[in-house]
């Protein structure tokens, strides 16, 4: 990991987006604490949630922009429109101001469908290949760190300084990533060539065809078409558990919501470590073994905690069990980010990481949705078994299908 922090562009990323996803976390969770103590509503608080998120199914759009566009000046201006857009925040005083929240939470997610595949394209420009799962593994030890900063002082800090002004701490995180961004260092990069348009329907026509190619490709390549399919299965994974396990530690362990929310920082304290010891030893594996040995542990471990309580209840175990988890769930995003980072040309890669994102976002509403069908009916317990053991399938799919590449595969030659 060392190696990776000496390289001068990677470490300014690395930096920037540490600091400005611990300003997001710090607004993450003062924004539904301020709505539900403003309005005691959990549906005025839920459409915050769903404005923030509805973006993400057109995140393959907008991957075709990040291929069109230099990434690092795309993300430049995106940052210093995500600062300036916070500002509304500033008006927002009662209940009458809600629909202000509402829109800058959908403005800022986006401009989010921008940055984060142009940042996912930007590093294996910055980093050679043989540091891409070092690099995204202190990636992932950013975004759990800020996760336990930005969590752990959100909600005291809603409190002090009231909406308005985590809101300027978030935007001032932004302004901080963007002098980050100016500071990088890069050759320019030739950008595809395109016509220019004559007319503003051929523009848009033009995009349309740029984003079917990215399609397209994903669903003509064997390595890419696995990789969605195992994607597609963990994301509803993660749906179902996001929703089952509320109900699993109240109704099955018999714990409160203070336990459900230790078990969180508890995972988030194991993701960090899994990002620290993957950043070490990761590239020991080649992306695609490291992605399915994730998965399945990742399952087993599931597993293991949904049916331990039955045979050795405590809260303890419970606890260390989710803190373990941590490490697979690491090695899960590093290995797929690391696995198409490898895979995938340059030139298409904004529009193929953009388009996993939409994946991911479709996949966990549909695993949200089965859990709110059949959770009643089948059992939180049941559900959790079945969700365990499809990331345990997806772990063999990639092992079996993928375990032959290497860090030097080409698409080329598997068409």
């Amino acid at each position: 990991m060392l190696a990776t922090l000496r390289q001068r562009n990677f470490t300014l990323l690395w930096l920037g987006s540490l600091i400005s996803l611990t300003g997001d976390w710090l607004l993450r969770i003062g924004l539904p604490i301020y709505i539900y103590i403003l309005t005691g509503s959990a549906l005025q608080t839920g459409i915050m949630f769903i404005a923030g998120n509805i973006p993400m199914l057109f995140s393959s759009f907008a991957g075709v922009l990040v291929d069109r566009w230099d990434r690092r000046r795309t993300m430049i201006v995106c940052t210093l429109l995500q600062a300036v857009g916070l500002l509304p925040l500033l008006l927002v005083h009662n209940q009458n101001s809600l629909w202000i929240i509402y829109t800058v939470q959908f403005l800022e997610a986006c401009l989010s469908l921008v940055t984060l595949p142009a940042e996912s394209a930007l590093i294996p420009l910055l980093v050679s290949e043989d540091l891409l799962i070092p690099a995204n593994a202190l990636r992932s030890v950013s975004q759990n760190a800020s996760r336990l900063l930005g969590a752990a002082a959100g909600g005291l800090l809603v409190g002090i300084l009231g909406l308005g002004g985590i809101a300027l701490v978030d935007s001032l995180s932004f302004l901080f990533v963007g002098l980050m961004l100016v500071l990088i260092r890069m050759a320019a990069l030739p950008q595809a060539e395109h016509a220019p348009p004559s007319t503003i329907p051929l523009y848009w026509k033009s995009l349309f065809q740029e984003w079917r190619e990215g399609i397209q490709l994903i669903f003509q390549q064997r390595a890419l078409k696995v990789i969605v399919l195992v994607i597609a299965l963990q994301s509803i994974g993660e749906g179902v558990f996001g929703v089952l396990i509320v109900v699993f530690v109240e109704h099955v362990l018999g714990y409160g919501a203070s336990v459900y929310g230790f078990l969180s920082s508890i995972q988030a304290i194991g993701s960090l470590a899994g990002g620290v010891l993957i950043g070490n030893l990761g590239n020991r594996f080649a992306p695609a073994k490291l992605l399915g040995i994730c998965l399945a542990l990742f399952g087993l471990i599931d597993l293991i905690i949904i049916d331990i309580p039955f045979v050795l209840p405590g809260l303890f175990i419970i606890g260390l069990l989710f803190a373990l988890v941590g490490i697979p769930g690491t090695g899960i995003v590093v290995g797929a980010n690391s696995l198409l980072q490898t895979l995938v040309e340059n030139k298409i890669r904004g529009r193929v990481f953009g388009a996993f994102l939409a994946i991911e976002g479709l996949a966990s509403l549909a695993g949200m949705g089965l859990a709110s069908l059949f959770g009643d009916r089948l059992g939180a317990t049941l559900m959790l078994n079945i969700q365990g053991s499809v990331y345990i399938l997806a772990g063999l799919l990639v092992l079996v299908n993928l375990a032959f590449l290497s860090t030097t595969y080409s698409l080329a030659t598997n068409k």
